[in-house]
């Protein structure tokens, strides 16, 4: 074993932002010692990784089976083994078996030992966050001494949160904040992080590392865009969003103070370009964490089949995707050039399959039962379950996975079908609002976003963007026939979702009040189709899913 030495005046720290895989403890722990040789090649004294980093975050209740907890332990202990060598030593997240309970944990590596371990306190439990579930609680910590140095080691929470435990490590002793993160991505959060992180710096009066995870994991995308603040509150450095990367940081003491001196300053995305790379990052990890080869969907001549092929495109590559127009009697021709236009711009392959014969073989099946009603809805429905079925075919022949293309809009309403349009293994546009995807679509045909694999130029057919919005499910149908023109829609719906406003407050908006009663029904009946959809993206604040949990069974009604 390698005695280490002391620091005096200089820390230089790796911080990595790495994209781990919920459960895949064994390709983490690879993870974890491919980006200490990193950190060692550059010199660092230490690899400070993410919060439950060894098990991939969230593990949910991955972490009540014992097996799992025993093999993050063993790989712990495995990771700590290596710093025997003498090089870096390592903050790592894992979870872990105590005396009185599970902890959300953190092990500092070094000299070949597990130095220390400390449990979380602040144990979040809203939105998507369920820790206090399988957590317990831990104790107040103090400094850990590092080759000389007392670090903080805050986890994640413990930071947003007015317990006190930053002002306490500052008052233990405690020279340098470093703090794990498992924190999401939503619109607009690296400013919220900053503030939360300068919060903390003013209370202590100490520096703070902020290292983030990387990657999807299910509907959640943790962004990366890790980052420092020296005492004096000034940014010390900033990581790329939505990049795995590792950054060497070097820190020295004057006059009893740590203060950055070098590290990047990557510049951070603005909203329709971030917005746009976390719905590719989030689609582009759930297929390939899930082991799929490929995807197929319904490409209509439809904004949202469109976009949805876009980002299929750059988040996997052109030979990954496979599209259909599955036209029936009320498919126009200009859907028809649109959508081969689309699927041509994006150079994935697209094939024609009408579904005349099988909708009318279900109507003939049914038309007994059928005798002495008027044609409407249901036979509608018959068009979009058909072509959900023709797509899970293709999917169960050729182990495709589906991709759903519903925006919240639609999904908020109701307006998609059962066994339909809702047919999927994954939607990359489940939280992005009606125009929200035409803002995206028209960014996207000036801009090819850092780490796509599609092509430049306009990608999006302008047509598609400029077309009144069509199910064309019946003669001359548009959107707008059966909802209110989608600004004003998203606009009654980003208030009744993301902002639980009253509907009273809402009309005071300059809505109309039976607009306004008829959006919040169709918001509360539409509840058991969300149930049953497929998991998409998060980008807003407040997502359907853990973020939003209403009844299904549920009379209540703002009058």
């Amino acid at each position: 074993m390698t005695a280490q030495k002391t620091i005096s005046s200089t820390l230089r720290i790796a911080v990595a932002q790495l994209n781990p895989t919920v459960g895949d403890v064994a390709g983490n722990l690879a993870k974890a010692r491919e980006a200490r040789a990193d950190a060692a090649r550059q010199g660092a004294d230490l690899l400070l990784l993410t919060e439950l980093f060894i098990s991939g975050y969230p593990p949910e209740d991955l972490v009540l089976k014992p097996a799992f907890l025993k093999a993050c332990q063993a790989a712990v202990e495995a990771l700590a083994a290596d710093t025997a060598d003498g090089g870096p030593g390592v903050v790592v997240g894992f979870p872990r078996q105590g005396e009185a309970g599970r902890h959300n944990s953190v092990a500092v590596l070094d000299d070949g030992k597990i130095l220390v371990l400390r449990d979380k306190i602040d144990l979040p439990n809203y939105g998507e966050f369920d820790e206090k579930r399988v957590f317990s609680e831990g104790s107040m910590p103090g400094p850990v001494n590092f080759r000389g140095v007392r670090l903080g080691i805050p986890i994640c929470e413990e930071i947003w949160n007015d317990l006190g435990v930053c002002e306490t490590l500052a008052e233990s002793g405690a020279e340098i904040l470093l703090v794990p993160n498992g924190s999401p991505y939503y619109r607009g959060k690296v400013d919220v992080r900053h503030q939360v992180v300068l919060r903390q710096v003013i209370e202590s009066g100490l520096p703070l590392v902020f290292a983030n995870q990387l990657g999807g994991q299910d509907e959640l995308v943790f962004d990366g865009a890790s980052f420092g603040f020296n005492a004096d509150k000034t940014l010390a450095f900033q990581m790329s969003q939505f990049e795995e990367t590792v950054a060497v940081v070097d820190w020295h003491r004057k006059d009893g103070t740590w203060r950055c001196d070098g590290g990047p300053f990557s510049k951070i995305p603005e909203r329709d370009e971030a917005d746009y790379r976390a719905c590719v990052l989030g689609f582009r990890d759930y297929v390939n964490k899930n082991g799929f080869k490929n995807v197929v969907l319904g490409l209509s001549g439809g904004i949202d089949s469109a976009i949805c092929a876009a980002l299929a495109v750059d988040a996997l590559g052109e030979e990954r995707v496979r599209t259909l127009m599955l036209p029936y009697r009320y498919t126009s021709s200009e859907s028809f050039k649109d959508a081969e236009e689309c699927a041509k711009a994006l150079g994935c392959r697209y094939d024609i399959v009408p579904i005349e014969e099988p909708v009318e073989g279900f109507t003939s099946a049914l038309s007994e039962l059928f005798e002495g009603t008027e044609a409407g809805i249901t036979e509608e429905n018959l068009q979009s379950r058909t072509r959900g079925t023709i797509l899970m075919a293709i999917s169960n022949k050729f182990g495709s996975m589906v991709v759903t293309t519903g925006n919240k809009s639609e999904m908020s309403v109701g307006y998609a079908t059962l066994y339909g349009d809702m047919n999927g293994g994954f939607n990359p546009i489940k939280d992005l609002y009606k125009m929200q995807v035409y803002g995206l679509s028209r960014w996207r045909n000036t801009t090819v976003p850092t780490g796509a694999l599609g092509p430049s130029g306009e990608v999006i057919p302008r047509n598609i963007i400029d077309k009144a919005p069509s199910a064309e499910l019946r003669p001359n149908q548009t959107d707008q026939d059966s909802l209110p023109p989608y600004p004003v829609l998203d606009d009654i719906l980003e208030c009744l979702v993301e902002k639980e406003m009253g509907t009273a407050e809402i009309v005071a908006r300059g809505h109309d009040e039976a607009t306004v009663h008829r959006i919040e029904h169709l918001l509360y009946i539409a509840e058991y189709k969300r149930r049953q959809s497929a998991p998409g993206v998060k980008i807003t604040k407040k997502n359907f899913g853990r973020d939003r949990r209403y009844p299904i069974t549920n009379r209540f009604r703002d009058r």
